[in-house]
């Protein structure tokens, strides 16, 4: 199960770059986001996905399941929404002062 995890996290950095190296500002962000739950499969993956008790002391003697990556995921997601949304508002503004989103044309003219 974990080498699937692994082989739909190639393919979504696979997406993300290609997404962020097009020249319209919401694909980069969109890339980026893309790329943000890339990592968060990453880190699970590598956290290990097993099944066992909640690391409670009075609880079961069996496996325990390590709650550390689920808690970095979360602070990841709360973390790379907020960004998303920051970034998206300012390409809002953006292109409400230029009338454009693509990135070669928000560029200084170098033929004056």
């Amino acid at each position: 199960m974990e080498s699937l995890i692994v082989i739909l996290v190639g393919i979504l950095v696979a997406v993300a770059t290609y997404l962020i190296l097009s020249r319209t500002v919401i694909r980069v962000i969109l890339g980026t986001a893309v790329l943000s739950h890339a990592v968060h499969l990453l880190i699970l993956s590598v956290g290990g996905l097993k099944k066992g008790a909640v690391p409670l002391l009075s609880q079961s003697d069996g496996p325990y399941t390590d709650a550390l990556p689920q808690a970095l995921i979360l602070t990841a997601i709360v973390i790379s929404f907020a960004v998303t949304a920051f970034v998206l508002v300012l390409a809002y503004r953006m292109y409400s002062t230029n009338g454009t989103d693509d990135f070669s044309k928000l560029g200084g003219s170098s033929d004056e």
